[in-house]
């Protein structure tokens, strides 16, 4: 049995580590790394920088990595294992998507791809 609606979860996810990526690097990480705009830690270690630009990366890699059992059980029949599975998925969504909602006022355009990919897995 196909589950359509977690591709799309999946897809959300898929998106905002794509986005998260490519917008961060341009509109966040590279300007603080940048030579001219550098302060305190920064300038003064280079592995400071590396971390902080590894970690920025590690984290659209870890929206992957929550992404992926969302297309595995879009193809799977869902048993009892796998719904745990899915809830828990869906509950660590749902959590990022409240703290960015809340912690940005809602400014922040990730908000709705974590609440929506978080209760279609967690409704699964």
């Amino acid at each position: 049995m196909t589950h359509p609606l977690l591709l799309l979860a999946a897809a959300f996810m898929a998106g905002l580590a794509v986005a998260h990526s490519l917008l961060g690097e341009k509109w966040l990480i590279g300007p603080l790394v940048a030579e001219e705009t550098r302060a305190g830690l920064l300038v003064r270690s280079r592995f400071a920088l590396r971390v902080l630009r590894f970690a920025w990366h590690l984290t659209s890699v870890a929206f992957l990595g929550l992404a992926a059992p969302l297309v595995v059980y879009a193809f799977a029949a869902i048993d009892a294992p796998a719904r745990l599975a899915l809830r828990l998925v869906g509950a660590s969504l749902l959590v990022m998507g409240a703290v960015v909602l809340a912690s940005s006022r809602g400014r922040h355009l990730a908000w709705p791809f974590f609440l929506g990919a978080g209760a279609i897995a967690a409704t699964a």
